[in-house]
């Protein structure tokens, strides 16, 4: 019997390395995808190795344009379908929205939005046909939060992958398909090196942070429920609880007070 097989992008580190570990123990065959085709391998033959899964490994940079069908060429390619999808790969851009180049913010909005509603997309009907299907968007906490200042795209892109995540779940009621927002807060992984903010966020007390292979755990149950959305770790539920009961204005004020350190200027 053909095990199913789940497509993680950004699978090379952090969460997207744990959900694979965590699907694997769980009998899934893995498409790895990243840019660190080293990375995949290393992950690919650990994964063989303790599970006995069969992965491929499709190294891609999802910022480019056709990155998303020619991911599912290569799986078609190799006689294989995608029975599920883990929206993982991202990044954060830093500075206040008029620093960075325009490219920067599109070459954002390709990997970050762009490319997980059309490997959804893609994907979908195939699952909705086979009646059976399991879709992870990795959002984060901070799409339940007021906007920051700085990385003023990364809040609006999760709460987008938040809702579009609770729009599919209604959608696929009675299908088989399963779709989860994951939301974790802070989590122990390469993204703050990645993203330049390692030094202040490791000023935050231990009890705010998660680790990748708690987070993924909880993403993988929350998808086998099929819970529209998924915010792990008390910490991070009372946090996004909070959220909805403050008014916008006192929350705002408190955004602006604990986010003013990671807006970055020209002065």
């Amino acid at each position: 019997m053909t095990r199913p097989l789940i497509l993680i992008t950004g699978a090379s580190a952090g969460i997207g390395a744990a959900l694979a570990r965590e699907f694997a123990a769980h009998g899934w065959d893995l498409a790895l995808t990243a840019r660190r085709k080293e990375r995949l391998e290393d992950l690919a033959e650990e994964m063989k190795a303790k599970n006995g899964v069969d992965s491929l490994i499709i190294p891609v940079d999802m910022h480019t344009k056709g990155a998303s069908k020619a991911i599912m060429k290569a799986i078609a390619d190799a006689g294989r379908h995608v029975d599920g999808i883990v929206n993982n790969a991202g990044y954060g851009v830093p500075g206040i929205f008029t620093k960075p180049s325009w490219k920067t913010h599109t070459d954002f909005i390709q990997i970050m939005l762009t490319a997980p509603c059309e490997l959804v997309y893609l994907a979908l009907p195939g699952m909705v046909e086979r009646g059976f299907g399991r879709i992870i968007n990795v959002a984060s906490l901070a799409g339940h939060l007021p906007g920051s200042m700085g990385h003023t795209l990364y809040a609006a892109d999760k709460a987008f992958l938040i809702k579009f995540s609770q729009s599919l779940n209604l959608e696929t009621t009675g299908t088989g398909v399963h779709v989860s927002a994951l939301c974790p807060g802070f989590t122990f992984s390469e993204f703050h090196d990645v993203n330049d903010t390692r030094g202040l966020v490791s000023k935050l007390p231990n009890w705010m942070w998660m680790t990748s292979e708690d987070v993924a755990a909880i993403g993988y149950q929350a998808v086998e429920k099929n819970a529209a959305v998924r915010v792990p770790g008390f910490a991070n539920k009372t946090i996004a609880a909070l959220a909805k009961i403050i008014p916008d204005p006192i929350a705002m004020a408190l955004m602006k007070r604990q986010t003013k350190n990671f807006r970055v200027t020209d002065d």
